[in-house]
């Protein structure tokens, strides 16, 4: 595969190396120039959440695929721990709230450059996860909380806020088991948890925020307690009253059906953090997934979205359902590999195992249950170090029946008849390669090499056109794993 053109910016969009989770975008034009810009944590510790620090990622517009590293924008200046930030910009300044002290301490920072370095740290009257809004008539907006949703209005100084409009529980909240007493505004099957987010969007308010689901959604494979969820509720006016809205996306991986005709993730699932934002003609939802089966090493993920509003004035978000042409229902989006490539990944260039949107080890029951700290065992995208030299993440500890899967790839109007996998395959393995879901056709398979980091497939049929792809590993020997680099198709 040398000199082979390489895979970057899919999804996750950042390089496989970094790990931005809780990610706030945001389209700012600088200097004649509009970019995509992401905010977020930064997590660095490998055995806990974020680090001391922020970086700046931001893409062009016209090719949100090209992301460039802007580096370190703010240092926590107790030397602490830095949670989810946001920015906004009024006039030529960049307002960014720092997140210090494990959350607790809400730091308003500033900077005249979208990337930096923002300075002058002035501590305000925000709590924990703030979610800022700069409305059309300058009026500006903040969102907080953690199981508890708070809002009011900045004054002038962007930091204090306006006593006579704080609203307490904007929405009513999960009950985690550390919450021991219902306080009048638990809602276990609609809560909030974390990670408000809010945005102006066809006139209407809409809040995004982390659900925390307290009861099983088995059509998601959840079967317990669950915040893997981006949620949003809507208004008329920005401190409310917001209204029911429903779920824009999941990061447990692709959802499958089961046996039993219940749901199946395929990919650990952990808290989520993100937001909308419009790039050009299409809105996104960006939000984070989890790697190496805990949550300290997270990544930026993004997905297109619908977005409709109904005739009583509902907005719609995600994966809309249209009756007569008019929005009745929305859904959670699909987890793919493509995000900003909407057309598909290139069949004919090199593409990471990392990009992965499937791990389902075939065993027909849920893989993966939330939990931070995670057992490091299992099949699972590997951790890689920041500035690794490579390209690539690869799915590692991949066991007989497990099946590897990538939502979309683009095989053109002329199509491929070879496949190219790289990775470390016992030569006991045979590795098939199906297309469209996990089960499906397939079109090649072969049994891995001897002493060979390298297996060539010869497909059946020429495959052309737009496929989801699952590569399924099968051995006798149930000790025997199987790590999975690369692929690509000639």
């Amino acid at each position: 595969m040398e000199n082979k053109k390489i895979v970057t910016g899919a999804n996750p969009y950042m390089p496989l190396w970094e790990h931005v989770p809780d990610g706030e975008p945001r389209v700012f034009t600088y200097q004649g120039e509009t970019r995509i810009y992401l905010y977020g944590s930064h997590d660095t510790k490998k055995t806990d959440y974020c680090g001391p620090d922020y970086v700046v990622w931001s893409a062009p517009v016209d090719d949100p695929t090209n992301w460039t590293c802007h580096g370190i924008c703010y240092t926590a200046s107790d030397g602490g721990d830095l949670y989810a930030p946001d920015v906004v910009q009024k006039g030529d300044t960049f307002y960014m709230y720092a997140a210090e002290n494990r959350g607790s301490s809400i730091m308003l920072v500033t900077s005249k450059c979208p990337w930096g370095p923002f300075e002058n740290p002035v501590k305000t009257e925000l709590g924990f996860d703030p979610g800022i809004l700069v409305d059309d008539d300058g009026r500006t907006y903040a969102f907080w909380g953690f199981c508890e949703s708070h809002a009011g209005e900045l004054n002038n100084d962007m930091a204090t806020l306006k006593k006579d409009t704080i609203v307490h529980h904007i929405m009513g909240h999960s009950k985690p088991f550390w919450i021991k007493e219902d306080d009048g505004h638990v809602i276990p099957e609609d809560g909030f948890f974390e990670a408000s987010s809010p945005r102006k969007i066809n006139g209407k308010y809409v809040l995004i925020y982390s659900k925390r689901y307290e009861y099983p959604k088995p059509s998601n494979g959840v079967f317990g307690s669950c915040n893997g969820f981006l949620s949003y509720k809507w208004a008329d006016s920005p401190l409310g009253e917001y209204k029911e809205g429903g779920d824009i996306s999941f990061n447990g991986g692709e959802v499958i059906t089961g046996p039993d005709g219940n749901g199946i993730m395929t990919y650990q699932w952990g808290n989520n953090h993100g937001s909308l934002m419009k790039v050009k003609d299409q809105w996104y939802v960006f939000y984070h997934r989890q790697t190496g089966c805990n949550e300290y090493a997270r990544q930026a993920m993004v997905e297109p979205v619908d977005i409709a509003m109904g005739k009583n004035g509902k907005i719609y978000i995600g994966k809309i359902t249209y009756e007569n042409g008019e929005p009745v229902s929305s859904d959670v989006v699909d987890a793919t590999s493509q995000g900003f490539y909407l057309d598909g990944l290139d069949a004919f260039a090199v593409i990471s195992a990392g990009y992965t949107c499937h791990m389902y080890d075939g065993l027909g029951k849920p893989m993966y249950q939330g939990n931070a700290e995670g057992t490091n065992e299992g099949v699972r995208v590997a951790h890689v170090q920041p500035v690794y030299e490579g390209d690539s993440a690869p799915v590692v500890d991949i066991q007989s029946g497990a099946t590897i899967g990538f939502k979309y790839i683009n095989f053109g109007a002329d199509g491929a008849s070879k496949a190219v996998l790289t990775g470390d395959i016992p030569a006991e393995f045979k590795v098939a390669i199906r297309l469209d879901t996990y089960d499906g056709k397939v079109v090649a398979e072969t049994k891995a090499p001897e002493d060979s980091k390298e297996i060539v497939f010869n497909l059946s049929e020429k495959v052309t056109g737009k496929h989801a792809v699952y590569f399924e590993f099968t051995t006798e020997n149930s000790d025997s794993r199987a790590v999975f680099d690369t692929f690509m198709f000639e």
